[in-house]
Formats: structure tokens, sequence, C-alpha cells
């Protein structure tokens, strides 16, 4: 999956997948469009919906490849026939890459449909990808219409979008589809040890597990995060360092916070708010993680598979299964309705610490007067 002639180049370009088999995450994806190509079955226009990150322009180039591949044995390119070099260059014309966001007009895609008319030179197919396809406007949509339901036989139309819900039904029902998924915390973890092995990066795992959890799901967003701490860090990534980086929480300070919490102690929560104000934390920052803590305690407290819902490690998962045990789901409610209200006041406040006390002081009291 590496780039290996241009070191310089970001993680998330050096490292894009260049076969199916280095997809991580989408099987269920890589697989189907593997077997297809075996079988000779491929459709004449494919729709990658799916979150930023996960990986649809990069399978829709290696698809690009694949059907074009000389020496296809598996369903992934073999990259070593002249197709498959040939094709690797970003300036070949057989993959047309369009971004519909700078290229939405209606004569935009009228010029496209021109081109579509001439065959492909020295290739089986040419392969038109179309990114962020849902900027398109209504009229252009109506213009892709007819060429998008019966293309030329050497012609494959690949639209990509983020936010599927906006393109036009006519357009969903000539296309086959193909859902990304967000990536789980351990999939990313082990997408990232394998780049900083082969980066010489010696990286704590912990701290490997918070840029994962920080990526959201995203390979892409996961790599830039790391690019920017290991800038930061010179080639030695510790837990401290990602915490400082990206401004978050340490989920130990918050189980402890919550700890202070579900116990009433209202001196062992303004002390701690002091220990982590003197340590240079944002405050702002730490409230809105309070929240989101909250958040994540009540799905475990009320679901039944959170893992699933929180994109965390296993082990943090499990500490906070074990804390939110320790309440009820009408109390972790409360706390989060406490600390997500506070979001405007943040904004214009002159002491966050005294917001962040109060809203404190406010869960404490409240537990109490709901107990008396």
């Amino acid at each position: 999956m590496e780039e290996k002639n241009n070191v310089n180049l970001a993680f998330y370009r050096k490292y894009r997948p260049r076969f199916f088999e280095d997809v991580v995450g989408q099987e269920h994806i890589t697989k189907t469009l593997a077997n297809q190509i075996l079988t000779g079955k491929i459709s004449h226009a494919y729709l990658f919906t799916g979150s930023r990150g996960t990986g649809k322009t990069s399978v829709a180039k290696i698809f690009a490849k694949a059907v074009n591949c000389e020496n296809n044995s598996t369903g992934s390119p073999c990259g070593e026939c002249e197709t498959c070099k040939r094709l690797a260059k970003e300036n070949d014309i057989n993959i047309v890459e369009i971004d519909a966001a700078s290229n939405n007009r209606v004569d935009d895609i009228r010029e496209l449909r021109e081109k579509v008319k001439f065959a492909p030179i020295g290739a089986k197919y040419k392969v038109y990808i179309i990114d962020e396809v849902h900027m398109l406007s209504d009229s252009a949509f109506n213009a892709l219409l007819k060429t998008l339901e019966e293309p030329p036989a050497f012609v494959i139309f690949i639209l990509a979008t983020t936010e599927v819900q906006k393109l036009p039904a006519t357009i969903l029902s000539r296309c086959s589809r193909f859902d990304f998924r967000l990536l789980s915390v351990e999939n990313l973890s082990k997408v990232l040890f394998t780049v900083f092995e082969n980066e010489g990066i010696d990286a704590e795992p912990e701290a490997v597990k918070l840029i994962a959890t920080a990526g959201e799901g995203s390979v892409r967003d996961t790599l830039s995060i790391a690019d920017s701490i290991n800038a930061y860090a010179k080639g030695h990534i510790t837990k401290e360092d990602v915490l400082k980086v990206l401004g978050t929480t340490d989920y130990e300070l918050l189980i402890d916070f919550f700890d202070k919490l579900i116990d009433k102690d209202m001196g062992g929560v303004l002390e701690l708010i002091n220990q982590i104000d003197a340590n240079g934390k944002n405050l702002a920052v730490f409230t809105k993680d309070l929240a989101k803590h909250a958040r994540d305690l009540l799905v475990c407290k009320t679901c039944s598979s959170p893992n699933e819902i929180l994109n965390l490690s296993n082990e943090t998962v499990e500490k906070f299964v074990k804390q939110a045990e320790r309440t009820d789901d009408k109390h972790l409610i409360s706390y989060l309705q406490i600390f997500a209200s506070s979001e405007a006041d943040l904004r214009y406040t002159l002491s966050t610490r005294l917001l962040l006390e109060n809203l404190a002081i406010a869960c404490i009291v409240g537990d109490i007067q709901k107990k008396n």
C-alpha cells in the first residue's frame, strides 16, 4: 500500500491502498467487486457512499485498474502488467476523476457526455470517477441520467458521495450501491502500527489507541492526525504527546471526575478542577468532553452492544461499562443535559472555571435533592 517514490508525502497519500487486499475494514465491498471482475458480471454504474476517509476513492481507483488488468487472477490488479503500470500514473486518460463540487453545472455534464463516446486507448474500459456527486445541480443530474442509463459498453461510472440522501431516486436506481463503513478503533490501530513500523516511529500502544479514537472511523483523518503528532514528537510518540497536540482529555481523568460526581464528593470535584486548571488544560474543551463522557456512559448503561456505537477500544468500553453500573440512567441523563446545555455559555463566560464548577455542583446538588 505504500508509495515508495516520495518519502515526503503525507501519510494518508503515501499509504493509499493499491490493491483490494490493502483496503482495511471494507471486505464486504472489496470481495464483491473482485468476484464481479472474476465472473465478468461488471455493472456499468456504481455508487460508493459513506463517511469521509473510509476508502471510496481509493477503492474506485483500484477497481478501475482491476477491470483493465491483463493478468487478473484474483480480482485485484496485479500491479506488474503494462496496463497496471500505465494506469498507476495520475494523468492516464482511461481513468477520469471529476470533482463535482467544482464541476457541477449542466454544461460540465454535457461536455462529459460528448467525451464518453471516445473509446479507451490501450485498455478495456474507460472509468469515470465522479467525487462528491451530490454537489451536481438538478439540471446536471438530468443531463447525466441518460448517459448513466445507457453508457457505451466500454465505459464504467463510479459515483462517490458522503451525502447519498441528496441524490435523486432516478440516479440511485441506475447504480449498484456499496455502503462504506466507519472503521473500528482496532482496525485503525492496526493501520497505524503498520505505518509506524514502516516509518521507524516508536509509539506507545495507548498513544496509538488515542490517535485511532480521534480519527472517528476515518483512515484519512487518523493518518493525518498521526502525521501532525509525529511532527511534534519527532519519531517517539507518547500518550502525553497525543493529548497535548489534540487538546483532548485523558479517559482516566474523565472517569476520575465522574467517580467523584457519582460519589457526591463536592470537595474532590473542586480540587480536581483546580488541578486540571493548574496543569493548563483548556476547561472549555474539558467541559465538552464531560458531556460526551456522560453520553458514552448512557450508551453503556442502556445499549446491549455499546462497542458498536462508541467505536472505542474494548478496554476503554469495559471501564465505561463498569462506571455506568455505579449509577442509573436518570442521573446520566441529568449529567448529559447539564454539561451539554453549557455550550452556548462557554462562548461568552468570563470565567470558564467558575462555570465548570457551577455545572459540577449542579450535578451533585441535583442528585442530593432527588435523593431527599
